[in-house]
C-alpha cells in the first residue's frame, strides 16, 4: 500500500513545473466547461460572445504559462498578459481570466531582476488595453479602469510582500546558523581550555622543577612520573573531548564530576601546590549540570594559582546543600599579582558564562591583605 504520510515528501521532490502544471490544467478545464461560459472576469463590460478558434488560444496563453510561473515568472506574466488581453478584446470572459492575478501574485514574488521594468511595462500594457476597449463602446469609465488596476497592484502587491517574508526569513536562518556556530565554537574552545589548559600548566611547573632536581634522583624520578601521569591524563581527556566533537559518536562524553575534586587536588599538590581541601555535604541525586561546573570552577582556579602563584598556599572549600554548591578558592600572595587570571581571561569569563546560564553568581579578583580569591554559588536545580 501507499504510505500516504510520504507523499507531501514525494511531491516536494518533484520539479516545480510538474508541481505547477495542475493549476494551469484545473484552470484549463474549468474555461471550458459549458456552466461556466462567459462567468469569468469581464474588464470593459462588452457583450460576451460565444466561443470560436481564438478562444482556444486565449484559454491556452492564459492558463498553460502558470506551468512555469515559478521558473520563469516575467514570461508567464508576459504570456498570460497577453491571452487576458485577447480574452478581454474578444468579450470571450472565460475563467481563464483569472489566471492574471495568479500570475502577477507569483511574479511580484519570485521575480529577481528588471522588477520596476516590468511594472512600467505592464502598467503601459493595461493604459493600451484600457484605451481598445473604450475604442470599442466599453461603458466601463474611468473608474472602473483605474479600480481594475488596483486590484492588479494589489495582487503584485501580495507577491512582493511574500518575497520580502521569504527573504526575511532566509535572513533570519542565517544568523541563526551564524549564531549557532559561533556558539558551538565558543562551546568547543571553552571544553579544550578547561580540558588542556591545567594539566599542561602541571606538567610546564614540574618539568621547571625537575630541572634543579638532578642532585636527587629519586626526587626527579618522582617528578618525572609524576609528569608522565599528567600527560596520561590529558590525553584521556582530549579523547572524551573528541569524542564530544565527533558527531558520529552515539554518547555523551564523560563529564567530571565534583567526587574527583580529590583526585584535581591531588594532582595540583604533586604539582608542588600546597592546597587545603574542605568539603561540606554531599552532592544532590540530581544537579543539572551544577557539578562539572563546579569542578571546572575548581580546576580553572587551581591552574591559575600554579601559573601566577606557584608554591603560595591554596585554600579549597567547597560546600553542597539541597538547592546550591557553593565553591569558593582562595590564594595567598603579595600584590594583586599573586594568583591573578593573567592571560586573555578566557577560562574565568567562560566559567562567568557557565555559572550564569545555571543561575549562579560568579567572582575572582584580589582580596584584602594580598592573594587571588573565587568564587561560585551554582544552583542545582534539585529542589522545588
Amino acid at each position: 500500500m501507499v504510505d500516504l504520510r510520504r507523499l507531501p515528501d514525494a511531491w516536494r521532490r518533484w520539479d516545480v513545473t510538474v508541481r505547477d502544471l495542475p493549476l494551469a490544467l484545473l484552470l484549463v478545464l474549468a474555461s471550458v466547461l459549458p456552466a461556466l461560459q462567459n462567468q469569468g472576469t469581464q474588464l470593459g463590460d462588452l457583450p460576451g460572445r460565444p466561443s470560436d478558434a481564438l478562444t482556444v488560444v486565449a484559454v491556452s496563453l492564459e492558463c498553460l504559462p502558470l506551468a512555469v510561473r515559478r521558473r520563469r515568472p516575467a514570461l508567464c506574466l508576459a504570456l498570460v498578459s497577453l491571452g487576458f488581453a485577447l480574452d478581454q478584446l474578444r468579450a470571450y470572459h472565460t475563467v481563464a481570466g483569472a489566471a492574471l492575478a495568479i500570475a502577477l501574485v507569483s511574479a511580484g514574488a519570485h521575480l529577481a531582476r528588471r522588477r520596476r521594468t516590468t511594472l512600467v511595462v505592464g502598467s503601459a500594457a493595461y493604459v493600451a488595453l484600457a484605451v481598445a476597449l473604450d475604442r470599442q463602446g466599453s461603458p466601463e469609465g474611468v473608474t472602473g479602469f483605474v479600480t481594475f488596476y488596483l486590484a492588479l497592484a494589489l495582487a503584485w502587491g501580495i507577491g512582493a510582500w511574500l518575497r520580502q517574508s521569504r527573504a526575511a526569513e532566509a535572513e533570519r536562518r542565517h544568523h541563526v546558523a551564524l549564531a549557532a556556530r559561533a556558539a558551538e565554537r565558543t562551546r568547543i574552545a571553552r571544553e579544550l581550555h578547561d580540558v588542556v589548559t591545567h594539566h599542561v600548566t602541571a606538567m610546564v611547573v614540574q618539568a621547571e622543577a625537575a630541572r634543579y632536581l638532578t642532585a636527587a634522583p629519586d626526587r626527579l624520578d618522582t617528578t618525572l612520573g609524576t609528569i608522565t601521569d599528567t600527560g596520561r591524563r590529558a590525553i584521556t581527556d582530549l579523547r572524551h573531548l573528541l569524542d564530544l566533537l565527533n558527531p558520529d559518536h552515539g554518547t555523551d562524553p564523560r563529564t567530571p564530576p565534583v567526587g574527583e575534586l580529590d583526585a584535581l587536588v591531588e594532582q595540583t599538590r604533586r604539582a608542588g601546590q600546597p592546597v587545603e581541601f574542605t568539603q561540606e555535604g554531599s552532592p544532590a541525586e540530581t544537579t543539572g549540570g551544577a557539578e562539572v561546573v563546579a569542578y571546572r570552577v575548581v580546576q580553572e582556579a587551581l591552574t591559575n594559582a600554579l601559573k601566577h602563584a606557584h608554591g603560595s598556599r591554596t585554600a579549597v572549600h567547597v560546600r553542597h546543600d539541597e538547592r546550591e554548591i557553593t565553591v569558593e578558592v582562595g590564594t595567598d600572595g603579595s600584590g594583586a599579582s599573586a594568583g591573578a587570571p593573567g592571560g586573555s581571561g578566557r577560562g574565568l569569563a567562560g566559567l562567568r558564562e557557565r555559572v550564569a546560564v545555571l543561575g549562579g553568581e560568579f567572582s575572582a579578583g584580589a582580596r584584602a591583605g594580598g592573594g587571588f580569591v573565587v568564587r561560585a554559588r551554582i544552583p542545582t536545580g534539585s529542589a522545588s
